[in-house]
């Protein structure tokens, strides 16, 4: 009996929702970034980008994001560029946006 609540206790300690965050080193600035985003764009390190935490390729981006805007009020796209990443991966974004009037806001780390 004791063996089989052990491995009960092992199957939900392993099968629990762990936090399902990207841990990306933001650039720090003064100004701090609000909530109130409509979809999530995240590149990291090694410039894989997540729309939302689901990794995406880069090609596929424009479409996964007109799917994940549409029809919201005032699409909005919260940049989440890790500190090493080129600037010409977060502009890629930030291009991608101006040309579908999309608002972007910059996530930071505050100072």
């Amino acid at each position: 009996m004791t063996d089989i609540v052990f491995l009960l206790l092992i199957f939900f300690m392993l099968t629990a929702n762990a936090p399902n965050a990207l841990d990306l080193l933001l650039p720090k600035a003064k100004g701090q970034s609000t909530n109130t985003q409509s979809v999530t764009v995240s590149i990291d390190g090694s410039l894989m980008y997540y729309v939302n935490q689901e990794a995406v390729a880069k090609e596929s981006l424009p479409t996964v994001l007109a799917a994940a805007l549409e029809g919201q009020n005032d699409p909005t796209i919260l940049l989440r560029a890790e500190e090493s990443v080129a600037i010409k991966e977060a502009v890629y974004v930030m291009d991608l946006a101006q040309r579908n009037k999309y608002k972007v806001i910059l996530a930071v780390r505050p100072q």
